[in-house]
């Protein structure tokens, strides 16, 4: 089957067909750098990423674009807060981001433009949304430009909404509006903000707006037409709303389809700085291998939710660590096995609408074959599960032996595990020849206990990590 997708704007899962055939262009919204990046942050930088092999599997050319908001509201009152310039404050964060993609194996955008680097091709689109009478300054002298959602008879249809539905923001500033709920597409600078954080234009010095930022950058990088825009199911209303209202209305066609994940939560609420139950990526991954936070967003579908729960994440690390058990045995028995064709039920999952839990379920049949042909002696059933894997992996960004994964130092540590195992394997087998069996039960016990699982074979000893033998 071809690839399908759920359309946020029609509501419904639709056949993908691209703007250019054989390439795909994806905009997807990047984080406001005030702080450092959660798990419910980082839950859409690895669906994209997943999305993204996908389509490079399935034979496009991808071109991701995923920028970054350093000039924001939140920004200049956190920095403010920190005695810290407004610039060094957002690119702080900026690094934190990077380094949370990094951790969790998403590969780099193709560009990721700063909204503060792209301030004329905002002016630009303020103009031609004022010409066509779709924005007006604010008649008090504020600097502020507005667009007029009233002028536009489909505001509302990315979210199902009528105007006379919305309600205001609660924190709307009504100096200049001709309704509550128009918003702002630029801002006039304020005594109480950095002169740096400003700049001119015909209707005074001032800052852009949110929603302005990616129409601005989306229109330069992928034209007045795209194909995927997305981002976290929060930024679908007003976010993507009035970038959707602020684009057609300056006459772009813009994104063909929307595609929003859904939040992680934690007890049952969005995760989020205010509620105060963020888990920092920088901290979750210091308690759980990066790999297995990874494979933990993978596994459910991108429109599902996930409550976080470290109990959970545990039980991730260990369904990882059996999967990798598998492949470390297998690839003993069939050495030099690498990738090969994906199950057609995997790949059938995957092109509708990106269905990982069936998809994921795929990987799980194989390793069972693939245990089961190790347990009968059966090479060929064995290499042919491991190349199932290994490809299933690959799709998700979870091959163990990805370079990605490496550890700080750049090495490979699979080799040292291995080593340092064999080494106690051997003081075990020397123990068990000189009937010292008190000292080799202590071996086991140690290598048990850090959930390595012992089999005896007439070949020999032979390991494999088994979290459900460690200790909790």
């Amino acid at each position: 089957m071809s690839l399908r997708l759920y359309d946020t704007a029609t509501r419904e899962v639709r056949d993908f067909v691209p703007v250019e055939p054989g390439t795909v262009s994806i905009y997807h919204c990047g984080l406001t750098v005030q702080s450092a990046p959660h798990l419910g942050h980082i839950r859409k930088e690895v669906v994209f990423d997943v999305l993204r092999r996908w389509l490079t599997h399935s034979g496009y050319r991808v071109t991701v674009i995923a920028n970054i908001t350093d000039i924001d509201d939140k920004i200049l009152t956190k920095s403010a807060e920190a005695g810290v310039p407004w610039f060094a404050h957002a690119y702080r964060y900026e690094r934190e981001l990077h380094e949370a993609y990094a951790a969790l194996g998403c590969e780099p955008p193709t560009y990721e433009p700063r909204a503060t680097g792209h301030i004329p091709e905002m002016i630009e689109l303020i103009k031609v949304l004022i010409e066509r009478g779709h924005a007006y300054a604010a008649t008090d002298d504020s600097g502020d430009v507005y667009f007029d959602v009233r002028s536009w008879p489909s505001y509302g249809e990315l979210s199902g909404q009528r105007i006379d539905d919305m309600e205001p923001a609660a924190d709307a500033d009504p100096r200049g509006k001709r309704d509550l709920r128009d918003f702002a597409l630029w801002k006039g600078h304020k005594p109480s903000e950095p002169e740096t954080a400003s700049w001119h234009t015909p209707w005074g010095r001032g800052r852009p707006g949110w929603h302005l930022e990616c129409s601005a950058m989306a229109q330069k990088y992928l034209g007045t037409e795209f194909d995927i825009h997305g981002g976290g199911l929060d930024l679908r209303f007003p976010h993507h709303e009035n970038e959707l209202a602020q684009s057609r209305a300056a006459g772009h066609r813009f994104a063909r389809f929307w595609m929003h994940n859904a939040w992680v939560t934690a007890a049952g609420e969005k995760m989020s700085k205010s509620l105060g139950n963020g888990a920092l990526v920088s901290e979750v991954t210091k308690r759980h291998p990066p790999r297995a936070v990874r494979f933990y967003l993978v596994q459910p579908h991108y429109r599902s939710s996930v409550d976080f729960a470290d109990s959970s994440l545990a039980e991730a690390t260990a369904a990882l660590a059996r999967i990798d058990s598998f492949v470390d045995r297998a690839a003993r028995l069939a050495p030099g096995t690498d990738a090969g064709p994906l199950p057609a039920a995997f790949v059938a999952a995957m092109d509708d609408d990106l269905g990982t839990p069936t998809a994921m379920a795929e990987v799980y049949a194989a390793v069972r074959a693939g245990n089961q042909a190790l347990d009968a002696g059966d090479a060929g059933g064995v290499k042919d599960a491991l190349a199932a894997v290994l490809a299933m992996l690959d799709v998700f960004g979870l091959r163990a032996d990805d370079p990605v994964w490496a550890s700080g130092t750049g090495h490979d540590l699979a080799p040292v595990v291995d080593g340092l195992v064999s080494a106690l394997l051997a003081q075990r087998q020397a123990a068990r020849e000189r009937k010292d069996f008190a000292a080799a039960d202590d071996v086991r016990d140690q290598l048990t206990d850090l959930g390595i699982k012992i089999e005896d074979t007439p070949s020999g000893p032979r390991w494999s990590v088994d979290p459900g033998t460690g200790r909790n």
